[in-house]
């Protein structure tokens, strides 16, 4: 028996079948073949027998999944798809099923050194995954641009190397939790190196300018956990009962919801077109500004939008070949979805387009949640969970100086506008005791510095909102943030003269901090600066639109908007040159990093939830994202969010004690680098007490300070939301921050 029933699935895109399938049945299966997958045992078993073969049909995935690709093309794909999914069951049969986390990293060693991205291979396979990978290595490779063979190493290797991660889980019998689940699924999952593959079968390329850019990674994203949420539904049978594998999605939600196989199936898949939702949304409102602000000429636009369309093409016929491969549950899936239209409209094979009505109106409630949040909406009595951390709390002698310090920088800097800001304010908001906590073995004149940085990024947050979030002016913020660049200079050019306190105290801290970095320093730096200041034009421009983020996308833009890299980026220019720096890009370090920052993030959401809801008119909460994701009060919500915060916590207490020791025999650190991690770690420990302390002990949150405003903001005007309300009146609310001299 099936363990639950497929849900209704969103499928905006029909699925079309490629005219060259047969021929690349026959071609596959030859290949196959002549690689020694089809019925020659590995160590004494049989991987892949004939039948297995012709049933798994992967010739019918790829005429799906590329409908469009030429005879030449399909084949090499095919062939492709063919050795990832020999490669899976091949893994799962010797190491998953063995538990041989040893043999398993050695083997994927042996994996790496078929895949150069540049020279020849010079090794000889011993296996047909080795044998595979050097045909087709050489037979595609060649033919792509530069960039194209970086980004398809980097997500060839994450599919390999991610393996060691699955296996760990089942060798320690645990469950991740769902923020984990969906990062690292990206990477065992394979979707970004279909992604790959897609722009390779379609003869275009996503041009290096702006490859890297939000957009067209949350493209990526988004077509990646869609791939990855749908081949859990149907291979949870498969994967979780016959299997024993825990890297399961439905498996993640059924216990960190602590709810049935049923309601699991079903919250995954509202996740999964959520992840859709936010794909169409990125795709027609970010992309064309993306070509417009990178200057991408028409070619490069050309090949965008191909690849885009791949993508969409890979969704639609992806999902047709989960519901007639052998390899997964699908049982009665096919008649039900093939069977009459409601309406009594056509149905059978290649009828796919007409029953994208009926999957547009199943999830319509909830593309519409997302969009009908009233925004300053009263916030009711709430039960706010208590929270304790296993580290203990130190703080800084120099606390006390270091407030009147940042007095007196801030009113220097122009920062005490009487607007935004005055010194009631900012004595309230008490950033320091924060520094004080996160950095308690600071100098005074460190901790000055970490004051400073704090300080600027609260205001900051604080200007966003009340400047140009009550007016929706995202042409203003746009511009803002652009400036912000001028007085980050990495090689010392001069800065233009500041126009206003952001400026001037940007200006001021940023050559305060870099003045004895590396360029290379300076350069990550700069990079977490300009990452938080942009994501907070992209929280205006979901304000402006009144759409509540999709739950993913929230989550890792709050790590950003929360000035988390930022922060820990301070950390680590500490840590000099003492560890390789590829070392902070590995699985381990990152889990490390990651599960702190949205422990951080989620506890400043439930703080500040009653005055970013009622007071500001925000979206960006995760209490509010649950309610708006789960459809649940917000109790419920509050209580989710604090598990996901538990859920964070013990991740990150593991990558610490489970994560690191594994890192330091791979990679077989020096005691320097050993020593500087574990330092770290401790750092980020304390960095997680201050926040908590700083949470729990300033006023910024109080209700008392939720009404308050500066004096110069405050007199003019009624409260935004008690003033003019509805379309057109947005301008009139400005005035409440003007001066009025």
């Amino acid at each position: 028996m099936q363990p639950f029933a497929l849900p209704e699935f969103y499928m905006p895109y029909p699925a079309r079948l490629n005219p060259n399938l047969e021929g690349a049945r026959a071609h596959s299966k030859g290949w196959a073949h002549t690689m020694d997958m089809i019925d020659v045992p590995q160590h004494g078993t049989v991987i892949w027998d004939e039948g297995d073969f012709d049933s798994h049909d992967y010739a019918l995935l790829c005429a799906y999944t590329h409908p469009d690709a030429g005879a030449p093309e399909l084949d090499l794909v095919t062939d492709w798809y063919v050795w990832v999914f020999y490669f899976d069951d091949h893994f799962l049969e010797l190491f998953k099923r063995t538990g041989d986390i040893d043999s398993a990293r050695a083997y994927l060693d042996r994996v790496a050194l078929f895949m150069p991205v540049t020279g020849e291979i010079t090794e000889t396979p011993e296996n047909p995954v080795e044998r595979g990978l050097e045909d087709l290595w050489n037979r595609t490779v060649p033919l792509r641009s530069a960039g194209w063979r970086r980004r398809f190493v980097e997500s060839t290797r994450n599919l390999l190397d991610e393996s060691l991660w699955e296996l760990a889980n089942i060798n320690e019998g645990r469950v991740s939790n769902p923020v984990e689940y969906i990062e690292m699924r990206r990477k065992v999952g394979g979707a970004p190196w279909s992604a790959n593959l897609i722009e390779h079968s379609v003869h275009a390329e996503v041009p290096d300018s702006i490859a890297a850019k939000r957009p067209m990674e949350v493209l990526r994203d988004c077509f990646a956990d869609a791939v990855h949420l749908r081949n859990d539904l149907f291979s949870y049978q498969r994967e979780v009962e016959d299997e024993g594998e825990l890297s399961n999605g439905v498996l993640v939600f059924e216990k960190f919801l602590g709810c049935s196989t049923q309601e699991a199936a079903d919250a995954v898949n509202d996740l999964l077109t959520s992840r859709l939702h936010q794909f169409e949304h990125t795709a027609f409102t970010e992309v064309p500004g993306l070509f417009e602000e990178h200057g991408v000429d028409p070619a490069g636009r050309a090949g965008t939008f191909a690849y885009v369309k791949g993508l969409q093409d890979w969704q639609a016929g992806g999902h047709e070949w989960h519901l007639r491969s052998s390899r997964y549950m699908n049982e009665g899936a096919l008649e039900r979805r093939d069977g009459p239209e409601p309406l009594g409209g056509p149905s059978g094979l290649g009828t796919s387009a007409a029953r994208i009505f009926s999957s547009l109106a199943a999830t319509a409630p909830q593309r519409m949640r997302s969009f009908r949040h009233q925004p300053f909406e009263p916030v009711g009595p709430i039960e706010r969970p208590g929270f304790t951390l296993p580290f203990p709390l130190t703080l800084s002698p120099h606390l006390d100086q270091a407030r009147e310090n940042l007095v007196g920088w801030s009113r220097a800097m122009g920062i005490l506008d009487g607007v935004v800001w005055d010194e009631h304010k900012l004595r309230a908001t008490d950033v320091s005791l924060c520094a004080a906590g996160i950095h308690p073995d600071a100098t005074p004149e460190q901790l000055d510095l970490t004051n400073g940085w704090l300080a600027w990024g609260t205001y900051a947050d604080d200007y966003y909102s009340d400047v140009f979030g009550l007016t929706g002016n995202v042409a203003g913020a746009k511009a803002t943030t652009e400036r912000f660049k001028l007085f980050l200079p990495v090689d010392d050019e001069p800065m233009p003269p500041p126009v206003n306190a952001l400026e001037t105290a940007l200006a001021d801290l940023w050559s305060r901090t870099t003045a004895p970095m590396a360029r290379d320093f300076r350069q990550g730096f700069r990079k977490t600066i300009v990452d938080m200041t942009e994501s907070w034009v992209w929280e205006l421009a979901n304000r402006v639109q009144n759409r509540i983020p999709d739950p993913i996308d929230y989550v890792e833009m709050r790590r950003k908007t929360f000035g988390s890299e930022l922060t820990m980026s301070l950390c680590r220019i500490g840590h000099g040159r003492t560890v390789p720096p590829g070392i902070y890009r590995t699985r381990a370090i990152q889990a490390v990093e990651r599960s702190a920052m949205d422990y951080a993030c989620l506890l400043n959401d439930v703080f500040s939830y009653r005055k970013e809801i009622q007071y500001e008119g925000d979206l960006h909460n995760a209490v509010l994202v649950v309610r708006n994701f789960l459809d649940v009060g917000e109790q419920e919500a509050f209580e989710v969010v604090a598990d996901l915060m538990a859920a964070r916590l013990q991740e990150f207490q593991h990558a610490v004690d489970v994560g690191l020791p594994t890192l330091f025999t791979d990679y077989n650190l020096d005691d320097a680098a050993r020593k500087t991690l574990l330092a770290y770690a401790g750092e980020l420990k304390n960095w997680l007490a201050g926040i908590l302390n700083w949470h729990e002990g300033c006023h910024r949150y109080t209700e008392p300070e939720l009404g308050y405003r500066p004096a110069a903001a405050a007199a003019p005007v009624t409260h935004p939301f008690t003033g003019p309300t509805g379309l057109g009146t947005s301008s009139l609310r400005i005035s409440a921050l003007l001066p009025t001299h």
